[in-house]
Formats: structure tokens, C-alpha cells, sequence
């Protein structure tokens, strides 16, 4: 019986251990949410017998974090796990990896993004959000201003009133800052890094406590 059929642009977000011949990978489609798939290794080697598997029918790329990929996959359970069938990459962000505190925060979003159910109404705009933080993190962008940035697009995409309820708790000084953070392109922002990481912890203990959004 032939597999179920899903063609879908996405980015991959997790990296699992491989298993087998395969290397598992989370991945965000904007049509189809939130999927696991599952990519034949080079070579196709087994991970326990150390024999050769079936022929790979994967043409195109091997997926790594954050790229942004058109894939054509199979699932021959439903839907609950994908198999990569051909993958061709739409853009490979490079240079987030240069540096460690880009990778890590970069890690954090899609971590995010991979840990939390998006509503489906809401798919487009995370979609988006993603597009843009990768690029941003990858061109070099200050890591910390595009993850506070970011974090509170998240949640207020996902219907959180954060501009009502958390946005009002904080000193005036301190929303001067934040509504610099949220409005002024990238480039021109000026604010310490001391006062970045200080309001993103208060917008994420804000999150733990009053969200069902799941941080690390």
C-alpha cells in the first residue's frame, strides 16, 4: 500500500539522534505545523548492524538546523512520522553557527518553536518570524535584541496579551527600552546588553507564570 504523500516548504528546528539509517529532525511547516521526519543517512549504513539498508530515494540536500527547506515526504503511519523523499534547500543560514551566543540563541527560538503547538491560524505569521530571525541571527544582528524580539512575537502571535498585562508592569524606563526594542530596526538599537538580558528574563518568568508557553 503507497505511503500518505505531503509536499511542504519548512524549517528544521531539532536535530534528533540518529537511529538506524536514518537522522530524525523536528521541522515547522506554515501549512502543516509542527513534523517529525526522518532523512536516510549517507550511504545508508545501518546504526546497529552496520549493513546496508534499502537504496535511498532522498534526492537533493541533507538537512541541518535552521535551513529552510522544500521537501517531499512519506508517512506510512497517518502522518505521525515522515520519511524524507527529496529535499531542496530554499536557504541555508550559515552564519548563525560563527558564533556561540548567535547559536545559542538561535537555538533557543527554534527550540521554542519546536516545544510549543502553534494554532494554526497563526502558522503564516511564526513562519515568518522565523524566516526573518534566522536571517537576521545569520547576517550577524546582535543575538540578544533578535531573541527578546522574537520571544515576544511569539507570544503575542499566539494570542498571549503581552503589550496588555506584562508591558504595564515594568518601570517607564524600562518600557522606553522595550518599545525601542520592538519598533526600531536592528541595526540602530543601542541598548546595553545588561538591560536586554534583564527584560528578557522578566518577559520569560512573565510567560512561566501567566502562559502555556513552554521555555527551557
Amino acid at each position: 500500500m503507497p505511503g500518505l504523500p505531503l509536499q511542504t516548504d519548512a524549517f528544521v528546528l531539532l536535530k534528533r539522534p540518529p537511529s538506524d539509517a536514518f537522522q530524525g529532525f523536528n521541522v515547522f511547516s506554515a501549512e502543516h505545523g509542527a513534523l517529525l521526519v526522518h532523512q536516510r543517512l549517507p550511504g545508508g549504513a545501518s546504526r546497529r548492524g552496520g549493513t546496508k539498508s534499502a537504496p535511498s530515494r532522498d534526492c537533493g540536500i541533507a538537512l541541518d538546523l535552521f535551513d529552510e527547506v522544500s521537501l517531499r515526504l512519506e508517512s506510512s503511519n497517518q502522518g505521525q512520522t515522515w520519511f524524507v523523499q527529496e529535499t531542496r534547500l530554499i536557504t541555508r543560514h550559515a552564519g548563525i553557527g560563527r558564533s556561540y551566543e548567535t547559536l545559542r540563541h538561535a537555538s533557543a527560538l527554534a527550540t521554542l518553536v519546536a516545544r510549543n503547538p502553534v494554532h494554526e491560524d497563526s502558522r503564516d505569521q511564526v513562519a515568518a518570524l522565523l524566516r526573518q530571525a534566522f536571517a537576521s541571527f545569520a547576517a550577524g544582528a546582535r543575538p540578544d535584541l533578535v531573541w527578546f524580539k522574537s520571544l515576544y512575537c511569539f507570544a503575542r502571535d499566539e494570542g498571549y496579551p503581552v503589550k496588555q498585562q506584562w508591558f504595564p508592569t515594568l518601570a517607564a524606563a524600562d518600557r522606553e527600552v522595550v518599545a525601542a526594542l520592538l519598533n526600531q530596526p536592528l541595526a540602530g538599537q543601542t541598548a546595553p546588553a545588561a538591560a536586554v538580558a534583564r527584560l528578557a528574563q522578566r518577559l520569560e518568568d512573565y510567560l512561566r507564570g501567566h502562559t502555556e508557553i513552554l521555555l527551557d
